[in-house]
């Protein structure tokens, strides 16, 4: 299933993460740029929760909340 993201919020508390580009790391992102670049994308995912897994490990921050609508082909 396709999802787009409507909605996020992250558990930006955690220090053991680094705001940056996972492509370029020497361009460091700021929270905005990374909710934007979540809610521009259209992630394929199977549930909710392989969706949580999929945008955790693309960005390296936790979720606190999420809203999304799913993409219908």
């Amino acid at each position: 299933m396709q999802f787009q993201v409507t909605k996020i919020e992250f558990d930006w508390e955690d220090d053991a993460y680094v705001l940056c580009d996972h492509e370029d790391p020497l361009q460091t992102l700021t929270q905005d740029d990374i909710i934007e670049e979540v809610q521009a994308t259209v992630w394929e995912a199977d549930d909710e929760d392989d969706l949580i897994e999929e945008i955790t490990s693309a960005t390296g921050w936790l979720i606190k909340s999420i809203d999304y609508r799913h993409v219908l082909k």
